[in-house]
């Protein structure tokens, strides 16, 4: 067996490797978007929280000057009813009305805090409600996921041997090449040549659709060394039919 159809065996079975190890990572993926989501919720939830405490501090403040104020306009009107000139009585009832102004103004606070504390809590109530459902979805998802490697551990473990023993018989320095590919283009590390026009014998990369020159082609139906495209440097095989088409010509 040639280089050629050594990388190939090699290649036909990273196929089904790959192959394989989508179905488990179309379930990864959906599982890890589920606690990306789950992540955001918890982020939101928090940040919420922290709004609650925040307003709850401005409250209390606003609640403490407005008792600090109604206990100043009580006193107010004691000394008030003892007042012992107009003028005396006058000076307080104008202190009076002032911290009325600034107590109407802080009850005012304190409203629009709860008001504030009540939104946010509904908030808060919508965005556990959208964690149960996601927790839900999750739980699928990771079923799903321990579904799927579960289906294809044994025969992931069969392929990976045959891989191994298959490199075996590929030179070092191709195998190193062509693994380095695999990592970059993926499945398109190797390519089939296709043929354009068996009359003007024109061939192409079956990666790229550059045009071969006939050295190429015809250097892989007689030795099958390891070739690789010039234009996308993807390692190049041929199939039975266009080489058996060749071996007139070739003649």
């Amino acid at each position: 067996m040639d280089v050629t159809s050594k990388l190939q065996k090699v290649f036909s079975i990273e196929k089904l490797i790959r192959g394989l190890q989508s179905r488990s990572q179309a379930a990864e993926r959906f599982l890890a978007e589920q606690d990306k989501q789950l992540a955001a919720i918890d982020a939101k939830n928090a940040q919420l929280d922290q709004q609650v405490k925040s307003v709850t501090v401005s409250s209390r403040a606003a609640e403490g000057e407005v008792a600090r104020l109604d206990a100043r306009m009580t006193t107010l009107k004691t000394q008030m009813d003892s007042a012992q000139t107009n003028k005396e009585y006058k000076a307080m009832l104008t202190e009076h009305s002032t911290l009325k102004i600034e107590k109407d103004k802080f009850e005012t606070q304190v409203l629009e805090a709860l008001a504030k504390i009540d939104e946010i809590k509904k908030q808060v109530s919508e965005l556990d409600a959208q964690r149960i459902e996601r927790v839900k979805v999750r739980e699928v998802a990771l079923a799903d996921k321990k579904a799927r490697d579960a289906e294809v551990a044994g025969r992931l473990a069969e392929l990976r041997a045959e891989r191994s023993a298959a490199t075996a018989d590929v030179p070092q320095d191709v195998l190193s090449q062509f693994e380095r590919l695999l990592e970059t283009r993926g499945e398109d590390a190797m390519a089939p040549i296709e043929e354009l026009s068996r009359k003007h014998m024109e061939y192409t990369c079956g990666a790229c659709q550059m045009t071969l020159t006939m050295n190429v082609v015809t250097g892989l139906v007689n030795g099958g060394a390891a070739t690789r495209c010039s234009s996308c440097k993807c390692f190049l095989f041929i199939d039975k039919e266009v080489a058996e088409s060749l071996v007139p010509a070739k003649r």
